[in-house]
């Protein structure tokens, strides 16, 4: 029982950020319309090519990041592209390189995750495209080398394309991703210690409640780092 309690209690610890209605209207309907339109122009559109072209599974979850943490560091535009083509040219290579289609998989996986971190584009729905440049089965592989440079190309400018668009005709939003900070934050000013006041894990709730979007971090992190930067701030003085 007490085994059952703890891990109730370890699952129900972490919450995430209760978003207003009109936040998460506004982030089912823009994913709907970007995974709608790059649906239709894949299905109907031959681009010019030959053979069909697939649509990554992977663009679903690049969509999530886009519409509903379109502020998020892996969500803007050279983590998108830059995660996607790297994964497919690592997938690639692994399929080709590598016999066995396990060890080829978690390599493409794991290598791709290594890359996007050395080029500061970690976007994690490249890793599913990583696996299906290895087990996405004979189509793709006959693809060779055109399967980065145009199925995985594509698929994530147009999704990338409709991100700009959609993101910028929803009121508040703004994407990519460029700093405007209240007026009151330009600067900050340090109060005397008498009058600075006590922040809880509620106000750091109320805080984020009051952001544009969703905002991908926890309260409990927010208070870590403001006791952190407190701590390394005053090692200076």
């Amino acid at each position: 029982m007490n085994l059952i309690k703890r891990l109730f209690s370890t699952l129900a610890g972490h919450q995430l950020i209760r978003t207003s209605w009109r936040e998460m209207f506004f982030s089912s309907l823009g994913a709907f319309a970007t995974i709608l339109v790059l649906v239709v122009l894949v299905r109907y559109f031959s681009f010019g090519m030959v053979f069909s072209l697939p649509i990554l599974a992977s663009m679903g979850a690049s969509a999530f990041l886009l519409f509903v943490v379109p502020h998020s560091p892996m969500a803007q535009p050279w983590p998108v592209i830059g995660g996607h083509l790297l994964a497919a040219v690592i997938g690639v290579a692994c399929a080709q390189w590598i016999a066995n289609p396990a060890l080829a998989t978690a390599m493409a996986v794991g290598l791709s995750i290594f890359a996007m971190h050395g080029l500061n584009c970690l976007h994690p729905p490249s890793s599913a495209t990583a696996m299906f440049a290895v087990l996405g089965g004979a189509e793709v592989h006959s693809l060779g080398w055109q399967f980065c440079y145009e199925v995985v190309f594509i698929n994530a400018a147009i999704i990338l394309l409709l991100a700009f668009v959609i993101n910028n005709l929803i009121p508040g939003r703004r994407y990519p991703l460029y700093h405007s900070h209240l007026a009151e934050r330009t600067q900050i000013q340090p109060s005397p210690p008498a009058a600075t006041a006590k922040l809880t894990e509620t106000d750091f709730q109320w805080a984020l409640g009051q952001m544009d979007g969703l905002v991908d971090v926890s309260v409990e992190d927010l208070v870590d780092l403001v006791k952190l930067a407190t701590k390394h701030a005053q090692s200076h003085k």
